[in-house]
């Protein structure tokens, strides 16, 4: 089931694969990458693309999972890799992925639609799920099409859109959030 991820880079950031395991929580086959700076080797964070189209996978751990490293927040870094893992799940026939994030992570949010996923929907985690047990009894559900996925998307801001997003990425930077 594994597949050579190849280069995975956007010429500044490169996902560099650390493992190829069984997820002991999700039960599924997962790559595990580190973000890195293309130029200075630094580790910028990581992300992680699981098999499998479990419920448990597509409902409530999505397909990827990802962390930025607080000193890298609000770069762009977690969108960037999430559109880098693209090519690799449309090799491996996911389509689409799914993923998730709180409904309170206003940053991960505004992530996965600078990526280019759709939300769909917020659910409600069973209360014997783990992801429920360690504290997080809702998710938002995003659709990341991988079949005709287009190139990194780039939107134009108003004003006030960038008072919002700078006001999301002061409360990530304050703990307040995730990133």
């Amino acid at each position: 089931m594994f597949e050579n991820p190849g280069e995975l880079t956007d010429g500044d950031l490169e996902l560099k694969l650390a493992d190829f395991a069984h997820h002991p929580v999700h039960k599924v086959p997962t790559y595990h990458f580190r973000m890195v700076h293309a130029a200075t080797r630094e580790d910028r964070g990581s992300i992680r693309l699981s098999i499998g189209g479990t419920r448990h996978i597509e409902m409530y751990a999505g397909h990827i999972g990802y962390s930025v490293h607080e000193a890298h927040c609000g770069k762009r870094y977690a969108a960037r890799a999430v559109r880098l893992l693209v090519p690799l799940a449309q090799r491996l026939g996911i389509d689409p992925l799914w993923i998730t994030c709180d409904p309170q992570n206003v940053a991960s949010r505004r992530t996965l639609e600078r990526a280019g996923a759709a939300f769909v929907e917020i659910v409600t985690v069973p209360g014997d799920c783990i992801i429920a047990q360690s504290g997080h009894p809702e998710k938002c559900r995003y659709r990341l099409e991988t079949s005709a996925s287009p190139p990194f998307p780039r939107r134009r801001r108003s004003a006030s859109s960038k008072r919002a997003l700078s006001r999301c990425v002061t409360a990530s930077s304050t703990g307040m959030l995730q990133p």
